[in-house]
């Protein structure tokens, strides 16, 4: 039952230790099909360099598991939540990468001060209240903050990221973590000089990438 998208969903989870996301067994990307409906999610606990894509777990949208002998992700009631609220999200990457995640800590939003950022998150990267995990809160805090972001901080917690593909939330991952990094040395300055960018320069630059960065009509899980 969705091989190919369990292949995907194992393949883009074991990227993200590959770029620093994760730590141990933590964190977990998932993919909702959307002829089925049907979620396929990292199993609980288990290292990312022993993954297989027989062991992704597939539950339906009340967490039923249909298909999969390990317990699926303890963060799979908030990925189910945010699917079943939001319109446009096929994909959602949960990290807890170290520069993203200390803006998180401090229960700050992470501003745009470079032309990436504007590329990819607009304004600012959204922290949310703190929620307890394993249940629905998380998803919750998701949902009632969201405003077709690609990627939001939840408070003394971590990171998500959204997309319509593992591809493109994996990538939001990584972008977001660069322009974390950036920003936090950038403030250790202690600069007032250090200013985040107006809203024009953002739409310019946001227009542009849009209309000019990559290639064109490639299809991707």
């Amino acid at each position: 039952m969705l091989e190919k998208i369990k292949e995907e969903v194992c393949r883009w989870n074991k990227e993200l230790p590959k770029h620093n996301l994760v730590k141990w067994t933590s964190g977990n990307v998932s993919y909702k099909d959307p002829e089925t409906n049907l979620v396929v999610i990292k199993p609980s606990g288990v290292m990312f360099d022993d993954l297989e894509p027989n062991m992704m777990s597939v539950v339906d949208l009340e967490g039923n598991v249909i298909e999969g002998d390990l317990k699926p992700s303890v963060d799979t009631k908030s990925h189910l939540y945010v699917y079943k609220h939001t319109d446009g999200i096929n994909s959602i990457v949960h990290t807890h990468s170290p520069f993203a995640t200390s803006f998180a800590i401090r229960g700050k939003n992470l501003d745009t001060y470079t032309t990436t950022a504007a590329n990819m998150f607009k304004r600012t990267v959204k922290c949310t209240d703190f929620a307890i995990i394993g249940e629905e809160e998380i998803g919750k805090q998701i949902v009632e903050n969201y405003d077709n972001d690609k990627a939001m901080l939840l408070r003394n917690h971590g990171v998500f990221t959204f997309a319509e593909t593992c591809e493109d939330a994996v990538k939001n991952a990584v972008l977001l973590e660069e322009v974390a990094e950036y920003t936090h040395y950038a403030l250790l300055h202690q600069d007032s000089t250090v200013q985040p960018l107006d809203q024009e320069a953002i739409e310019k630059s946001n227009e542009f990438y849009k209309n000019n960065y990559g290639q064109k009509n490639r299809r991707r899980l």
